[in-house]
């Protein structure tokens, strides 16, 4: 079986998928079709916390096309009570918003009157929904549900040890010669992706069901799903082949999912559900609010000597979601006393989920910033500063790292924005009334290989071949790549290879999240690639016998998981420009260079590359939910409120990358790219605001009504 032919990994081949989505063929949640469908339309609570006490829907009954109105005292029982997933278990209400009641009717205008008269009644109860910062209110991380289980004392995402201590922190910040005490502080920010959550049950049989629903991972959901409703995961399928952008926020199952299904259950038909923008804010989780105490001491020559990181995150007190975001200050930069600490204020709000680079995008932000601060106290270039701060080794754990060209990534970047010729006074450069100021920040984010992938292939005897991974494609190029890695891997044309992704059907794939995808499924497709190639050329001398060959591999463990720390690692430099009379910030050039491994596809990495520093801007000047703590509701609940970065507010965003191969992170030798990308913005941003100012801003977002009564 021959391979030789040009290799189309690290082509910047344009999207497999891009005519498909241009010509409005390619299939989303909402559009698959089914016969005879009915529609939901929701009933949210009035109140942010209380019971349910009665509910009123004889007005909605009586509606022409009604066919059934669900609430927590007629609904099909479940076999689970997770408060984000068991929905309309029960008469209590955690949140604003939150469904308390579903109509179901003949057409979505219908079921969206309808549920507008159903009259509920409660019992209302306290609420708390103000981030406070009194210690008596914080708890300590315990057991928290994560995409890799649970274990006490585990925070979510798989980091574990919610607090480290690593020497004597106290008396080495005591003893520093040049020490810094500062906090920060980031709001609630919400991904709004471009697709609106949405699902479609139709159950083919009394206990077989199937989804569609716009996900992440289907495999994961469905396991979920099913626990839920109380079914064997294989009585359900899931099918997602196209997702229009997530940011994390569909990597969870939501309870929309679970509602839909039960809907269908009740009217006996398939059931469709949409959620309209405004029930995302609620529904659909979002970055919590957060707070982080950072010290750093160190030597008159510039050294660290102590890094303490201190966070408290909002969580819900329905379910207590945690995040590790003090754990970026663990593995950054080397000192030889070191502390973080993770602690969760339970408040009345939905639960918070993954948003792109969670923990790392929050840490990096505070770390960072007080890395500018720490180098302007010691006089230092910030650029030099983190250089001389490099570690050898992983900090904490003392592993060696797969890969780090963290101080490639800043020469680079430095001279490609001329930082040599940066003059490190505040309020140095101006013009036409315009402060001009530059940043830096480092970002690293975890690279791993997930568990639980598996390919199959099919090969034809005329050497085409049809190759299946539950994997997602959540706008970042997956069905591209993924053909990509399989024609190399194969010594076929990308034209001989049918991807097919998306589909419980398919063989089990890990979730689109953690930087994860491309390593985690691309390393299960080259192991397939790899024994087909081997039957092939030994059991059936070069040629694909005529009645075809069809073989389904799992992805060995990779050796090295455990022999090496693996990140990704990116150095971000922004230039800012503040109007002097009315505070605006423009950000007209931002640059990132990545340690990223090898890029299987330039074109489209590119685009998350950008993409992320783009939402960087985003989370660091415009997006902020703002919360009317007498009612316990986000007030700006849309996207004429809720502001995101637009054309205007974007200048040249400039992604490079070094030409490198991780030897140890997986068989491709790629390492996670579209996570890394965002986390270091926020910090170089802020970093260029206070070179061009004199203003240091600790509040994110940075907005005019922060800068201009400090005096521009």
């Amino acid at each position: 079986m021959s391979t030789s032919r040009t290799p189309v990994v690290g082509t910047p081949l344009s999207r497999l998928d891009g005519p498909l989505k241009v010509r409005g063929a390619a299939t989303y949640a909402f559009e698959h079709r089914v016969d005879d469908p009915a529609y939901l339309g929701l009933v949210v609570s009035s109140v942010t916390r209380g019971r349910v006490t009665a509910v009123d829907d004889s007005a909605a009954l009586a509606e022409p096309g009604v066919l059934a109105v669900l609430t927590h005292a007629n609904a099909p029982r479940l076999a689970g009570d997770d408060p984000e997933l068991a929905i309309l278990w029960s008469a209590e209400v955690w949140w604003r918003k939150q469904v308390v009641a579903a109509v179901v009717a003949e057409t979505i205008e219908v079921a969206r009157y309808a549920a507008g008269l159903v009259r509920v009644s409660y019992e209302e109860l306290p609420h708390d929904t103000e981030m406070r910062h009194d210690e008596d209110a914080w708890e300590k991380p315990g057991a928290h549900v994560g995409l890799f289980g649970t274990a006490e004392g585990e925070l979510n995402n798989g980091m574990p040890d919610a607090d480290s201590a690593v020497g004597d922190v106290e008396t080495a910040l005591a003893e520093a010669p040049v020490a810094i005490d500062v906090t920060y502080t980031m709001p609630h920010q919400f991904q709004s992706a471009m697709e609106p959550h949405a699902a479609i049950a139709e159950w083919t049989g009394e206990d077989t069901l199937t989804i569609h629903c716009s996900s992440q991972g289907v495999t994961d959901a469905r396991r979920w799903i099913a626990m839920t409703l109380g079914l064997p995961p294989e009585n359900i399928r899931l099918i997602s082949p196209h997702v229009g952008g997530a940011f994390g926020s569909k990597t969870f199952p939501q309870a929309y999912a679970v509602l839909t299904a039960m809907a269908a259950k009740v009217v006996g038909r398939p059931v469709k559900l949409a959620l309209t923008r405004q029930q995302m804010f609620f529904m659909t989780g979002y970055r919590a609010p957060c707070r982080h105490r950072m010290q750093l001491g160190a030597g008159r020559d510039g050294r660290l000597t102590a890094i303490a990181h201190d966070s408290v995150q909002q969580t819900a007190r329905s379910k207590k979601y945690a995040e590790q975001i003090a754990v970026v200050s663990r593995t950054m930069w080397a000192a030889p006393h070191r502390r973080t600490t993770h602690r969760l204020l339970p408040l009345d709000f939905s639960v918070p989920t993954i948003m792109r680079a969670p923990g790392e995008a929050q840490g990096t932000y505070a770390l960072e910033s007080a890395m500018d601060e720490m180098a302007i106290e010691l006089g230092m270039d910030p650029v030099e500063f983190r250089i001389l701060n490099e570690p050898d080794a992983h900090p904490e754990s003392g592993l060696p790292f797969s890969s780090r060209r963290v101080v490639e990534c800043l020469r680079e970047g430095a001279r490609l924005v001329d930082w040599d010729r940066r003059d490190p006074t505040p309020r140095s450069r101006r013009e036409n009334g315009w402060l001009i100021g530059t940043g830096v920040a480092v970002g690293g984010y975890v690279a791993p290989q997930l568990p639980g992938n598996a390919t199959r292939i099919e090969a034809a005897a005329g050497g085409r071949y049809t190759v299946s991974i539950a994997a997602a494609d959540i706008g970042t190029g997956t069905w591209t790549a993924l053909t990509q890695i399989a024609a190399d891997g194969l010594g076929a044309g990308v034209d001989a290879v049918t991807l097919r992704i998306g589909d419980t059907d398919l063989p089990p794939a890990s979730a689109a999240g953690f930087s994860s995808g491309i390593s985690s499924w691309g390393a299960s497709i080259v192991a397939a690639t790899r024994e087909m190639r081997r039957l092939v050329d030994e059991e059936h001398g070069g040629a694909i016998p005529a009645e075809g060959l069809d073989i389904t591999v799992e992805a060995p463990p990779n050796p090295n998981a455990s022999r090496y720390a693996m990140y990704s690692f990116a150095a971000q430099f922004a230039e800012v420009r503040i109007h002097e009379e009315t505070g605006t910030v423009r950000v007209p050039r931002l640059v990132g260079v990545f340690d990223v491994g090898r890029v299987v596809n330039p074109r489209t990495a590119r685009s998350q590359l950008v993409g992320g520093m783009t939402q960087g801007i985003s989370m660091t000047l415009h997006e902020v939910g703002v919360v009317d703590n007498r009612i316990g509701q986000i007030v700006n609940h849309d996207l004429a409120t809720y502001h995101v970065a637009a054309n205007a507010d974007v200048g040249s965003v400039e992604a490079h990358w070094l030409d490198a191969v991780d030897p140890y992170t997986n068989p491709l030798g790629t390492k996670g790219l579209g996570e890394v990308c965002v986390v270091g913005t926020a910090a170089a941003i802020t970093n260029a605001v206070y070179h061009a100012t004199g203003l240091r801003i600790r509040d994110l977002p940075i907005t005019l009504d922060k800068l201009l009564p400090r005096g521009l």
